[in-house]
């Protein structure tokens, strides 16, 4: 059954909605910043045991804001942002109860399964978290890395769906080209992934109201999580409210 996924979204040591696709190293465009800081947000979703949410640094100048939402609520939260061979333990001792990888995983553009097996030995497969957020191509969904700027030659397929998931509990895959747009999901993308995902999967990038969790459920066959950003009452969004969210959540349970 598809579940609402809460998010912590970090650039620049605050707490953030930004437009995907025009982050760089100058910036991006902020739909969103808090007064808040992200320790008060993991607390929120503990209080409501909203589970399996992730925490994601934008660049640099996030680390002590990350640890300290990791430590508000140890285990319910996810980490991803930088995450290499050398500092995924450390996250996972912080209280983070996966890790989430994305561009450690390339080497000049190309997939380095060399550096996949060096990190999941650090993390085991059940910590570990492969972020296959794309971008679209004339040949499908391209995975994009280094803050989604840099597309890469690995397409989202049948084929590597199957053989990435063998090595890893679950993905986290944002649709870069549609992220903090508020312009609606990539459906296609949903329904691809819940008819060919054999593992967890949680999907972010366009949602704007209740009634996409609903779509995702229905176009995924409930196998497909939903993350909602930007249009959330808490990140001064006005689609849907976190309220709604909880309660689909319960009704799914």
């Amino acid at each position: 059954m598809t579940l609402f996924r809460p998010c912590i979204d970090l650039h620049q040591g605050q707490v953030k909605q930004i437009v995907g696709g025009s982050l760089n190293d100058d910036g991006a465009d902020t739909n969103f910043v808090s007064n808040y800081d992200a320790p008060y947000y993991a607390d929120l979703y503990k209080q409501y045991d909203l589970r399996g949410g992730h925490v994601i640094a934008l660049g640099p100048g996030n680390q002590e804001q990350a640890l300290a939402a990791l430590a508000a609520w140890p285990q319910g939260l996810q980490f991803g942002g930088g995450v290499n061979n050398e500092n995924a333990t450390s996250y996972l001792e912080a209280g983070a109860s996966h890790v989430i990888v994305t561009s450690y995983l390339f080497e000049g553009g190309q997939f380095s399964w060399k550096r996949l097996e060096t990190i999941k030995a650090e993390t085991g497969t059940d910590r570990l978290i492969l972020d296959l957020s794309c971008r679209r191509t004339d040949g499908g969904w391209n995975i994009a890395t280094d803050r989604w700027q840099t597309v890469t030659d690995t397409t989202i397929t049948e084929e590597s769906l199957k053989e990435l998931g063998q090595h890893c509990s679950e993905f986290l895959i944002h649709a870069a080209d549609v992220e903090g747009l508020q312009q609606g999901i990539d459906e296609e993308l949903v329904s691809f992934l819940g008819q060919h995902a054999d593992i967890p999967v949680t999907y972010a990038g366009g949602a704007r109201s209740i009634s996409d969790l609903k779509r995702v459920h229905q176009l995924s066959n409930g196998k497909v999580d939903l993350t909602i950003g930007s249009a959330l009452d808490i990140f001064g969004g006005r689609g849907v409210t976190l309220a709604e969210c909880i309660e689909w959540n319960q009704q799914q349970s």
